[in-house]
């Protein structure tokens, strides 16, 4: 827990100060107080009442004022509350790679299906970008709540030739700096991280999925060193095998030259010089790299998966919200703490007021006082 207003807590020396006041007005009291040769006579003219009657209210309504001064100095805690509101961006690779067909059909389109299901099970709120990238990254879709915008986009990839995923980092960092004020763009001068802010994150988070290596642009290291400096986690998948299989995409799926958002395939220019129909272009082994994708997550607070085929990579999104619906954040609670101290308050002075009221109020026992004490017996003695 910590305190916004740490200086108000000055307000709690209110409690030594009554403290004080009723020991200096006891002990006047005591100076003022009528002198008795017996203490029994007292105890038998005035009504009593038990120790624990008296001490409790005055301990409840001290309880009260600690409680009070405490919510003066704005505490908050940190706590688990839903993140509806954050934006997730997938950032998914279309480079040449993902036409193999290890993962039946091919990578492509169980990344596609798999992003569509991930999309359909979020909730209304959560809002969703999309970043498609190959040799340059590009923002298909901006942050928006439009789920059937997004699956169009998806159905309108197209591969091209490179690998960038320093780069779809950067543009997801970017469009998460336009929804959120506390994620500053790409560009922006930050200050050294604060150790204090470890384990501290944004709600956003960046989802990337990649079946290779970056070729170009920017280092991917260096694009979540950016991430981690405005706190937002990045959580990376490797998707595919290592087994040698054919490039096979269908004519819809094939960009021209390095652009994945350019003329489709069948104009001139098409993947690989192919200017019909989808067909193979050889067999290749894509290593995925994991050491690389591995210190992208760690470096950003996120976590690496890897998913050889399409129904792990599935079930991989399907586990993505259970850690990411769920953040922490920091809450006030000064209304708790007020809440809290005027009930003390109330009811250390209520339970005064009834044990005070229910005590016998009788005239007192002044004969007792003024009766003078009755001389002992003598015994008479027999010779």
């Amino acid at each position: 827990m910590s305190l916004n207003w740490p200086w108000a807590l000055a307000a709690l020396l209110a409690f030594p100060l009554l403290l004080g006041y009723r020991w200096w007005t006891r002990r006047r009291r005591r100076r003022e107080a009528l002198r008795m040769s017996s203490v029994s006579i007292i105890r038998a003219a005035l009504p009593g009442r038990s120790l624990w009657r008296r001490r409790i209210p005055l301990w409840l309504f001290a309880a009260g004022l600690v409680v009070l001064g405490t919510g003066a100095a704005r505490p908050q805690a940190s706590v688990i509350v839903p993140s509806e509101a954050a934006t997730v961006m997938l950032v998914i690779d279309v480079s040449a790679s993902m036409c193999s067909t290890d993962v039946q059909p091919n990578r492509l389109t169980a990344a596609e299906r798999a992003a569509k299901e991930f999309i359909e099970a979020q909730p209304d709120k959560s809002r969703i970008g999309l970043v498609a990238f190959s040799g340059i990254a590009g923002v298909q879709v901006e942050p928006t709540t439009d789920k059937k915008a997004l699956e169009n986009a998806i159905d309108q990839f197209r591969t091209g030739r490179g690998t960038a995923i320093g780069l779809g980092i950067l543009s997801a960092l970017d469009q998460i700096a336009q929804i959120n004020p506390n994620v500053p763009p790409i560009g922006v001068d930050l200050p050294p991280p604060v150790a204090e802010a470890a384990g501290q994150y944004e709600p956003d988070i960046i989802v990337l999925l990649t079946d290779g290596a970056n070729t170009q642009g920017v280092d991917p290291v260096t694009a979540a060193e950016q991430a981690q400096a405005r706190h937002v986690r990045v959580y990376t998948i490797g998707f595919g095998t290592t087994d040698p299989s054919p490039l096979v995409c269908s004519p819809n799926q094939i960009g021209s030259g390095g652009n994945p958002f350019g003329r489709p395939f069948g104009s001139a220019g098409g993947f690989n010089g192919q200017g019909g129909g989808g067909g193979g272009f050889g067999r290749r082994a894509q290593d995925i790299d994991e050491n690389t994708l591995q210190k992208v997550a760690t470096t950003t607070g996120g976590k690496y998966f890897q998913a050889k085929d399409a129904q792990e990579l599935s079930q991989v999104l399907r586990d993505l919200p259970s850690v990411l619906v769920l953040q922490h954040r920091k809450v006030e609670l000064t209304v708790w703490f007020a809440l809290a101290g005027a009930l003390l308050v109330l009811l250390g002075v209520g339970l005064a007021q009834w044990w005070n009221r229910s005590i016998p109020t009788g005239p007192l026992r002044t004969d007792l006082l003024a009766a003078p004490a009755a001389p002992a017996p003598r015994i008479a003695m027999q010779p």
